[in-house]
């Protein structure tokens, strides 16, 4: 289920720092880049795809 498909979808795009939720298309690009040759030398770190609500 999409989040933006939610009940609770107004209360919570107000505490994401860019006002929208994000796309599949977006998440799969961070990993496509994780899985790929330009992330060779990242080791141990966590990137997070939220939009900025762990900010």
């Amino acid at each position: 289920m999409n989040p933006a498909d939610g009940a609770l979808a107004p209360a919570i795009l107000p505490s994401l720092s860019i006002a929208r939720y994000g796309q599949t298309r977006e998440v799969a690009e961070a990993v496509a880049f994780l899985a790929g040759p330009g992330a060779g030398y990242i080791t141990g770190s966590g990137i997070l795809v939220d939009g900025g609500i762990s900010a």
